[in-house]
């Protein structure tokens, strides 16, 4: 899943023990999603999306978690060039082609993760996220920003505590920044059908030279996929 740079994972702790999530990369196959451009580069919200999903499970992987990647490409691990590669070679899990329809997509999604949430006989904490890169005016500097199915609390609780966690990050290393990024609620079909509790976050604007620093800089989808995962083992640790 994670090509041979990133291949060994080291259990660093046991803070997500017990724990399973469902992690979802916006877009895939036949469709790379919103996208962007930098000089002669096109930036496809799906490839930005996956590397960083990758990215998010590793380290939930390395706080003891059980990660499931519900889209999956089988050439692509995590890269750390500025550029990636499109590609629609990506995959459900465990290994079906991606329709074109999106209807049709976000319902194999959703079917194999309650598929696999059935097949987990152990209660406890299990979390379905989903990332995706959104596409506005190239003027439109956006904030990560996330939302949750309305009258969810466990959803929620998520999205604040992971908001959170990046307003924390984001004072400690560029003090006076501000974070803008909000919570809210959004009736989505992955939000509403999937059984485990859902999350979906917005990483940022394609389109805004700002964000798309946030996307194509290797160290910053590390920063982001470690701050992500601060905000989720914050919230694990409320249920305790």
């Amino acid at each position: 899943m994670f090509g041979k740079e990133f291949e060994q994972v080291e259990i660093i702790d046991h803070h997500l023990k017990g724990t399973i999530f469902y992690l979802v990369s916006g877009h895939g196959g036949p469709d790379p999603g919103a996208m962007g451009k930098i000089a002669d580069n096109i930036l496809c919200e799906d490839e930005y999306a996956y590397d960083i999903t990758l990215r998010f499970g590793r380290e939930l992987i390395r706080h003891g978690a059980k990660v499931y990647f519900i889209v999956r490409d089988p050439h692509d691990g995590i890269r750390n060039e500025p550029y990636l590669r499109s590609s629609n070679d990506e995959v459900c899990y465990p290994n079906k082609p991606t329709p074109l329809n999106q209807v049709q997509r976000l319902k194999q999604r959703v079917d194999a993760i309650n598929v696999l949430f059935k097949s987990e006989k152990t209660s406890g904490y299990k979390r379905c996220i989903e990332l995706h890169v959104d596409a506005r005016s190239t003027k439109e500097n956006i904030d990560l920003f996330f939302y949750y199915n309305p009258g969810n609390k466990e959803g929620e609780r998520l999205a604040m505590t992971m908001r959170n966690a990046i307003d924390r990050k984001y004072q400690q290393k560029q003090p006076g920044r501000g974070y803008s990024g909000d919570v809210s609620t959004r009736s989505l079909y992955m939000l509403r059908n999937t059984l485990p509790t859902a999350v979906f976050i917005e990483l940022g604007n394609i389109n805004h030279y700002r964000d798309q620093q946030r996307l194509i800089i290797e160290n910053n989808r590390e920063a982001l996929a470690r701050w992500l995962c601060e905000g989720v083992i914050a919230d694990h640790q409320k249920t305790n």
